[in-house]
């Protein structure tokens, strides 16, 4: 008779543990979406059309001293884009394309200019 009673005392608590844990994931998906969704809300879109001005980040400065030093150079011409964030920029200087990855890319900003 205890066994009996031990025994599905004992399946009670597993199915409570096993619902406490399934609650647990679903917790967990629903905190996942919600910050999925902030995050992506703070990323910009990164946009460039044929013929916009934008500058070209130098990733292997790290090799060349000096922390003042602009990490970004240009600016370039953006000459064609394809599917998939490829661009082929150009150089005012020199005729030959640059293929590069949008992620290396920002725009130009324009100044305003000042009244004086």
């Amino acid at each position: 008779m205890g066994f009996e009673k031990a025994e599905a005392e004992r399946r009670l608590q597993l199915q409570e543990l096993e619902s406490l844990r399934l609650e647990a994931y679903e917790n967990s998906r629903l905190y996942k979406e919600k910050m999925k969704v902030i995050h992506d809300q703070h990323i910009k879109r990164k946009e460039f059309q044929p013929g916009d001005l934008v500058l070209l980040y130098n990733f292997r400065l790290r090799l060349m001293p000096g922390k003042l030093r602009s990490r970004w150079e240009g600016p370039y011409k953006v000459e064609r884009a394809e599917p998939y964030g490829v661009f082929y920029l150009s150089h005012p200087s020199s005729s030959e394309l640059i293929k590069v990855n949008g992620h290396r890319l920002k725009m130009v900003r324009r100044r305003r200019k000042t009244r004086s």
